[in-house]
């Protein structure tokens, strides 16, 4: 049974968008679909948007796996959908071009080589024991500042650029930080849905209207997904608490906060924060350490997992503990992206769900601003030297568009050098 079809709207005449099939490969090589992706896994510094520029260069303007209008839809599909988007665009492509074992070798190729170096920075962090007075530490937060109040600025000017959404912005975060907590967020979530749909102006006709991409998957299966899904996400936390043992606690926890994330990798920080530093598994300082080093890494902000698993204080941890939680938090996205693929192509093409979505994105602001200040810049900013450290990593990632990477290398050797006392 082919997997894939799709549709171009490359032929247009005046508003009318002619669309011609377009055969996809079928079953691509699933060990060049795992190669691609590990050498992009190995070199896709920047984070989710920048992911996107890499995977169109590589696999629609080089490789020709598929047409721009059809990573275009693959692309809404992950937007709409919660959890990393950039990954999950990385496993559509990966289904598309072989199959479920080359979205397998997709998400694997592209996770590993951050998911790795995590790992190995948490046994470092863990080598070196007491980081209360570490300046490279205070430096590594500082960065992270730097990085959320860029993700906001850049989010806020493409997803809440008008008095409606930025009005929705700003109630979100006003939810987020009065609930501090998941529900809190999935509250905004939910109020920027209902806000798209009832409030804010529609779409005129015509404006934007997707192509038909086609994918064909076995509805059955899709179905199966869907349901896997939502058994997971709520039956998990029941096994939890019956089972009494860590070890699912764990699962659920990672499972949830992959589950419940709109708008990409910098969202899920305050859910993870959540999730381990309140109850102890993980210290506040250690936890800010980790996502400051995250954006040194290549590849999906949430390989932010696999050091929160590895650092955890109860057992498992180290290696057993970052596989555990690198595998749980990225367990939705696989079960999303198959279910939800199929549907997709009549599901985007309704005005509703495109107004729904329209407020859901610029809720997400909102939670990204709530986090924006607290636990980042609660947790990292004390001294009038600490704003000016982060201030200047903020003017160096966004005017002067200076690699992440290197941003946080610097802040760490600032930190280092000034001696900073958290």
């Amino acid at each position: 049974m082919p997997w894939t079809t799709g549709r171009d709207s490359s032929a247009r005449t005046g508003h009318a968008t002619k669309e011609r099939a377009v055969r996809l490969p079928l079953m691509g090589g699933v060990r060049e679909v795992f190669l691609v992706f590990l050498r992009l896994g190995c070199t896709s510094f920047g984070g989710p948007v920048a992911h996107l520029g890499y995977y169109r260069a590589e696999l629609v303007a080089k490789r020709r796996w598929l047409s721009e209008a059809t990573f275009a839809d693959i692309v809404a599909l992950c937007q709409f959908m919660p959890g990393p988007a950039s990954s999950q665009t990385g496993m559509a492509i990966g289904l598309l071009r072989a199959g479920p074992l080359g979205m397998f070798a997709a998400w694997f190729g592209f996770t590993l080589p951050s998911a790795l170096a995590m790992t190995l920075f948490a046994y470092g962090v863990g080598v070196i024991g007491d980081l209360s007075h570490a300046g490279w530490l205070r430096g590594l937060k500082l960065v992270a500042v730097a990085v959320v109040a860029q993700a906001v600025w850049g989010m806020a000017r493409s997803l809440a650029p008008d008095r409606a959404r930025a009005s929705v912005a700003v109630a979100a975060c006003l939810v987020c930080l009065a609930v501090p907590s998941s529900f809190g967020q999935i509250a905004a979530i939910v109020l920027g849905a209902v806000v798209g749909v009832s409030v804010l102006p529609r779409e005129p006709p015509g404006a934007d209207q997707p192509v038909r991409m086609g994918v064909r998957i076995p509805t059955a299966l899709a179905v199966s997904l869907l349901l896997a899904f939502f058994a997971l996400l709520f039956g998990l936390p029941l096994l939890a608490d019956a089972s009494g043992g860590h070890v699912l606690h764990l699962v659920d926890a990672f499972y949830r906060a992959g589950s419940l994330v709109f708008g990409g990798g910098h969202v899920v920080l305050p859910l993870l924060q959540a999730t381990v530093v309140e109850p102890g598994w993980v210290g506040q300082d250690v936890f800010l350490a980790g996502y400051g080093a995250t954006q040194a890494m290549p590849g999906p902000v949430f390989t932010f997992a696999a050091f929160l698993g590895a650092v955890e204080t109860p057992a498992p941890n180290g290696w057993v503990g970052a596989l555990l939680a690198t595998v749980s938090i990225f367990a939705s996205s696989f079960l999303l992206v198959g279910g939800l693929l199929p549907f997709w192509d009549t599901l985007r093409h309704r005005a509703g769900v495109r107004a729904a979505l329209r407020g859901v994105n610029a809720a997400v602001v909102g939670v990204l601003l709530a986090a924006l200040f607290t636990p980042i810049w609660t947790g990292a900013v004390h001294t009038a030297g600490d704003f000016g450290l982060g201030l200047v990593a903020f003017l160096l990632l966004t005017l002067w568009a200076v690699p992440p990477w290197l941003v946080v290398l610097l802040g760490a050797a600032s930190g280092w050098s000034l001696g900073f006392v958290v």
